[in-house]
């Protein structure tokens, strides 16, 4: 017996910790931490250790294409061959091409953060569409637009084991990032102060010298009242601000308005916590640590923007301790890089035509962030034909049916297609409602090259094993396609040059200097960067600095200036307030699942095994609910409820409850498998209100209703 162990990294979930897979005969043994990379140092979670052998190994796993029988959603397969199942796939697209024209198909994938979505984008734009759907309107994306229009891309730039004090808002790092967990627990060891920002109690609020605890969706006002007191008090950076800063008396005027008495109102957090709470992060370094919490809501965009502002101001960007500026090796592409490159690009006029692009052009179309379309509007698109038909659509690694809100729409438009096919690992509420099903494979048997901005470094993912079954890659199966539809006269221009996937990965470094091999040996490659050296990057804006004052938002006739905005729910009139007396948190984190990932893997099942709602005691005994009850919830946007069982618990502030998002039951026979019964998104509207930057709708945050189920 020979046992050998390969350097590797997790990719089920953006922290992308390091790992060493040890292999004997051929079969993976064991995976655990790598102590040696850079970026998460030895950390790991129990989905790096367990989910990825057996997302790999599950005796559920689809491991051959397969055709529906029958009505679509009957729950009824057919074994097929790769080449019928790519012959069919590409004469229903070249029909549906023909009559409808290329931006009638869709794709949807959950991003540009692994190669499927660059491979996604590429595929759609070598039919001729712009057209394809990401998740990140829903995580994510307004941290990113918000650094995008600031000038300061900083995401998992946190350096925790340098600072001072850490400021987390919206964050739960013991479930969602090890490695932030473990440098949190050592800043506190060696005396380091740590602010929590949350209107839910956890693990890191427990750690906190100071927790905050405002409304939900009242965050802004928090970070614009700091800064005022740090402009107020001279305890900005004087000379940053003077140099690489745009609109900074305009700012000052802006902050001048949210004194802490004034915030203090607005959130309901003490004024006096809010002072407590500058002086800690005035004490610099320090480090903001941003979470989903403060994402998913209409006015996400402009809550970045206060904190990202903040971090700008404050003297901690880019510093050792504080907030670190992506770095990446010079001739090294990542995959926004490749989705941006003007040789992988459709004509303008095209990508104008991108649904979503006229009313969010910098989240859809040429301008856009991930150039992708606005979800909700494709579903509109599908079901209504404006602004013109989609009539068929490819979905790769995503559960939309379980990821979007409003899940009895979203089936309703798969429903209405002329043609869906789905890749993926396993079958889920998504694949129930395609014409065609494609075997994915796997992190233990893809190859990936990607920057790992927390490292800084390269990552490569090790593909350790042969892909079971007759599993195809997301690359392998656009390649497959490309060249069916070619022989179908149905494509506009290939736009996916590479042979297999070593031949992407290797572009990607491109002149770098780094090697395959090299990245085989270590699992990773470190290279050399600069903190603060704004002469020499400036910063990507219309100005060449940070923009406190954004030229983009203001051209577009956007608030240029950061801003707290009621929450939706405030809005809400009299009478939906008394039908609707609670506010809704969707953003609960677990250990044991990724979004809607891992749902059919029964130790997972064995800890988590039912969808929670948190409820404070008091709350529940108004609406006469019990802990562990089953629960209806229903909020104002739809007329659908789902069902949770209850938690009762002091960790949720009175008139709140709190729940997580992907449930699904794998084990039922029915085609929706619970994606409108036991998944918080079956209960709640994706139609608006939206953010106007991102389109993110609030998916936290609206009003709800509980009863015993």
């Amino acid at each position: 017996m020979s046992e050998s162990i390969h350097p590797s990294q997790c990719w089920e979930c953006n922290t992308y910790c390091g790992s060493l897979i040890t292999m004997q005969d051929g079969q993976v043994t064991k995976i655990g931490p790598n102590p040696d990379h850079p970026g998460s140092k030895g950390a790991f979670c129990v989905k790096g250790i367990r989910a990825v052998r057996e997302w790999t190994d599950n005796k559920n796993r689809l491991l051959y294409p397969m055709r529906k029988v029958g009505a679509r959603g009957s729950g009824e397969w057919e074994r097929i061959s790769w080449d019928d199942a790519l012959d069919e796939i590409a004469d229903r697209i070249a029909a549906i091409r023909t009559e409808y024209g290329p931006m009638s198909i869709a794709g949807a994938v959950s991003g540009a953060a692994f190669s499927r979505g660059a491979v996604m984008a590429l595929l759609m734009r070598s039919i001729g569409s712009p057209n394809w759907m990401i998740n990140q309107d829903l995580c994510g994306g307004c941290q990113a637009l918000s650094e995008k229009l600031t000038g300061v891309p900083m995401k998992n730039g946190e350096d925790i084991d340098n600072t001072r004090c850490a400021m987390l808002v919206g964050r739960n790092p013991y479930a969602a990032d090890p490695t932030q967990w473990r440098a949190l627990k050592a800043l506190k060891k060696r005396g380091g102060r740590i602010v929590v920002i949350d209107p839910v109690k956890g693990p890191a609020s427990d750690l906190a010298d100071i927790w905050l605890r405002p409304r939900p969706g009242t965050d802004a006002a928090l970070a614009l009242s700091m800064a005022h007191l740090l402009v107020k008090w001279g305890k900005y950076d004087c000379a940053f601000v003077a140099q690489w800063c745009h609109g900074f008396d305009a700012y000052k005027e802006r902050i001048d308005q949210f004194p802490p008495d004034v915030a203090a109102r607005l959130t309901g957090v003490p004024a006096a916590d809010i002072v407590a709470a500058a002086e800690f992060y005035s004490d610099g370094p320090s480090v903001f640590v941003p979470g989903h919490g403060i994402d998913a809501f209409s006015a996400g965009v402009q809550t970045f923007r206060a904190f990202d502002c903040l971090v700008a101001i404050s003297g901690n960007l880019d510093r050792c301790g504080g907030n670190r500026l992506t770095k990446k090796p010079k001739g090294f592409r990542t995959y926004l890089d490749l989705i941006h490159d003007p040789q992988f690009r459709l004509p303008i006029e095209v990508e104008r035509e991108t649904i979503g692009a006229e009313q969010f052009p910098l989240w859809s179309g040429p301008e856009g962030w991930q150039t992708a379309c606005h979800n909700p509007s494709v579903i509109n698109a599908v079901l209504t034909g404006k602004p013109y038909p989609v009539r068929g659509m490819y979905i790769s690694g995503v559960n939309i049916v379980v990821t979007y809100p409003d899940a009895a729409r979203t089936i309703e438009a798969l429903k209405s297609l002329d043609f869906v096919a789905v890749a993926t690992q396993n079958l889920n509420p998504t694949s129930a409602y395609a014409d065609i099903v494609l075997p994915k494979t796997t992190t233990l048997e893809e190859e990936e090259v990607q920057l790992i901005w927390g490292g800084p470094c390269i990552g490569y993912t090790n593909p350790v094993l042969s892909p079971r079954g007759e599993a195809r890659s997301d690359l392998a199966i656009a390649l497959g396609l490309r060249d069916k539809l070619a022989a179908r006269g149905a494509l506009t221009v290939d736009f996916l040059p590479w042979a297999d996937q070593r031949s992407l990965n290797e572009f990607l470094l491109g002149e770098s200097g780094i090697t395959i091999e090299e990245l085989r040996v270590m699992g990773f490659a470190e290279f050399p960067y600069k903190l603060g050296n704004f002469d020499e990057t400036g910063f990507a804006t219309t100005s060449g600095k940070v923009e406190l004052f954004s030229q983009t938002l203001d051209l577009l006739g956007l608030d240029p200036l950061p801003n707290y905005v009621p929450p939706t729910a405030d809005a809400a009139n009299e009478e939906e307030q008394n039908q609707f007396p609670l506010v809704l948190l969707t953003g609960l984190r677990e250990k044991t699942y990724h979004h809607s990932r891992f749902r059919d893997q029964a130790w997972a099942r064995r800890v988590s095994p039912d969808p929670i709602v948190q409820i404070h005691p008091e709350t529940a005994a108004v609406y006469n609910i019990d802990d562990a009850e089953w629960v209806s919830l229903q909020t104002a946007g739809t007329s659908t409820a789902c069902r949770a069982r209850a938690q009762l618990t002091e960790n949720t502030p009175r008139g709140v409850i709190a729940t997580g998002m992907g449930w699904w039951e794998p084990l039922s026979d029915d085609p929706e498998m619970g994606a409108c019964e036991i998944n918080i998104n079956g209960a709640i509207s994706y139609s608006g209100p939206w953010d106007p930057v991102t389109g993110s709708p609030d998916s936290r945050g609206q009003r709800c209703r509980i009863s015993p189920a």
